[in-house]
């Protein structure tokens, strides 16, 4: 029997929290479209097994990939694992697969609402203390649905910005 008693698994439950508003966010949007100044960055790891995608953009994109959701998608559909969407990448329509396990950040800029996820070397988490919230996403590859470079920044949200200091 261990001695250490079991600990609460924040990052884990923090994940699933913020993977149900991204899920109901994008509910929202493949049924009624995109509300007013909306869009979405989102990047995530094109390595993670569940992903789907075009081998020329896993080429391309060997590890990390940015989409933009804004002024051209198609067909996009969110279950409880994910989403798919079909993006233009220079007039080839190209169908993605996206699980919520491989996003790493998703961002609003609209609304300077962002989310990173970090990652962590514990496959479920349950032992990482690192709230799943960080800094702005560093990455170069940032590609919009019509293939062109995004140079738009936005603001990840931390906790740390609502606490008070006593």
């Amino acid at each position: 029997m261990s001695d250490t008693p079991p600990s609460i698994p924040y990052g884990r439950l923090m994940h699933e929290a913020v993977c149900g508003v991204i899920r109901e966010v994008l509910n929202r949007v493949a049924s009624d479209g995109l509300p007013g100044e909306h869009h979405f960055f989102i990047t995530f790891d094109t390595r993670h097994p569940d992903v789907g995608l075009a081998d020329w953009l896993r080429e391309r994109y060997p590890e990390e990939m940015m989409i933009v959701i804004q002024n051209w998608y198609d067909d996009l559909v969110v279950n409880q694992d994910g989403i798919a969407i079909t993006l233009n990448f220079g007039d080839a329509p190209e169908r993605l697969e996206i699980p919520f396990d491989a996003i790493a950040t998703f961002v609003d800029p609209s609304v300077e609402f962002g989310w990173r996820f970090e990652q962590s070397d514990d496959e479920d988490g349950d032992d990482d203390p690192t709230p799943p919230f960080g800094g702005p996403d560093d990455s170069d590859d940032k590609t919009g649905d019509d293939g062109d470079s995004q140079t738009q920044e936005a603001e990840v949200v931390s906790l740390d910005t609502f606490r008070r200091n006593h």
